[in-house]
């Protein structure tokens, strides 16, 4: 077992055996609930390709268990999130969805799959320090929540709001768990397209930044992350979001400095992504376009495995991060409650990407587009209230030569959930 997984157990059994069940606050600020997730994934590929098709349908049990703090100056807990994942529908044809782990050399997806996660925690005063198995949500490292069970880390994470309008985090991972996998990893940088050397790995990534509240509208958010040996970034943000004639206009800026770090075991590194999103939002209504550009002699690095958050997140096919790629997208959303439907929420969006370089892949001036639609409905009342259905379908086409990641497909994603509060 490595040094730092039996640093982190230890310290979750230290915090246990600190905080017997009797401790007040321990249990009384406890709470449990259990995820219910049952997922179809359904990705067709066109034209010539070694698989036709990514399709599978899985059943996922995310149970989370969080105590309170103890009382005292200093205030110890424990969490702890149990996770099983079961295979419904798949082959080895099929695999590869994200959905289900799989055998590399025969491509025979698991029947289940599951993992435990502990995490020992600390709070003084409004600064809280965990250690163990950690999930951040950030610019730099955005764990994906978007297939059957969520990706995790391994590290330590310290929050802290003492400053008013001030929000700090700082952190040090050593490992990541990916979505369908059942044990921590190395990191490495997302890679594809050949746009960098993606089995380049790393043992540490640390990151320092927060979010300062400048007004009731405005928020500025800087953050600096390195991946030892491989990439630094720097993200500095910018959200407005003010009343304007009958509606709210909310302004969406995102700059990403990157470049190599250390020995620069994944290549070159030297992107610069500028994005700037507007969303206008009235009544039930939402019209958001926006435009990002990548400048730089490389595609912008992210986290294998995590989100790269930038303004086309959420997208199903691709990223629009590839070497001096220009995009734009128009965005519509709807609420229907007005409609005598509440629940029921839809969204349409338009993204296109242009002046892609990919030597490997055709050259220069690529482009690439995708189209996306998405239903959702949450059950408001009655026997089922909670249970949430979402449908999401997907067009993505390039004009990438043969051999490329990215290739044309088509795909629909069907998610059921439901969350069952224990206490």
């Amino acid at each position: 077992m490595h040094k730092a997984r039996k640093t982190c157990l230890a310290l979750s059994a230290c915090l246990f055996c600190a905080n017997p069940p009797h401790a007040a606050g321990f249990v009384e600020d406890s709470h449990a609930e259990l995820v219910l997730r049952n997922y179809y994934f359904d990705r067709n590929y066109l034209g010539p390709s070694p698989q036709a098709a990514a399709r599978e349908w899985a059943q996922g049990f995310i149970l989370n268990l969080s105590s309170g703090f103890s009382q005292g100056p200093v205030g110890f807990g424990l969490d702890a999130k149990g996770m099983l994942g079961v295979k419904l529908d798949s082959s080895p044809d099929r695999a590869g969805t994200g959905l289900l782990p799989f055998d590399r050399s025969t491509r025979e997806p698991a029947d289940n799959y599951s993992e435990l996660g502990l995490t020992g925690k600390l709070r003084i005063s409004r600064t809280e320090l965990q250690g163990g198995s950690i999930s951040t949500f950030l610019p730099i490292a955005f764990a994906s929540p978007t297939r059957l069970l969520p990706q995790t880390f391994r590290g330590a994470y310290l929050r802290s709001s003492d400053i008013d309008r001030l929000s700090l985090h700082a952190g040090w991972l050593d490992r990541i768990n990916l979505r369908d996998s059942t044990d921590y990893q190395k990191m490495s940088i997302g890679s594809p397209n050949g746009r960098f050397n993606g089995a380049a790995t790393s043992d540490r990534f640390t990151f320092l930044g927060g979010d300062y509240a400048w007004s009731e509208a405005l928020t500025l958010r800087y953050y600096h992350a390195e991946l030892d040996q491989l990439y630094r970034k720097d993200y500095f943000g910018l959200v407005d979001e003010r009343q304007l004639g009958t509606g709210r206009l909310k302004s969406d800026v995102r700059l990403f400095v990157t470049g190599e770090d250390g020995a620069a075991k994944a290549g070159k590194v030297d992107n610069r992504n500028t994005a700037l999103m507007l969303s206008y939002a009235w009544a039930s209504h939402s019209v958001g376009v926006g435009y990002m550009r990548l400048d730089g002699d490389t595609a912008m690095p992210y986290l294998y495995g995590t989100e790269p958050l930038v303004i086309t997140e959420g997208t199903l096919s691709s990223e629009f991060l590839n070497p001096r790629e220009r995009s734009w997208q128009v965005r519509f959303d709807q609420d229907f409650a007005p409609f005598g439907l509440p629940g029921l929420k839809g969204m349409l969006r338009y993204v296109r990407g242009d002046n892609i370089e990919l030597p490997g892949f055709g050259g220069a001036g690529l482009s690439e587009s995708e189209k996306d639609v998405e239903l959702s409905y949450t059950v408001q009342q009655g026997t089922f209230k909670g249970v949430a259905l979402r449908v999401r379908h997907a067009w993505y086409r390039n004009d990438f030569a043969a051999g490329a990641t990215h290739r044309d497909d088509n795909e629909l994603r069907v998610n059921l959930d439901y969350t069952v509060r224990l206490w």
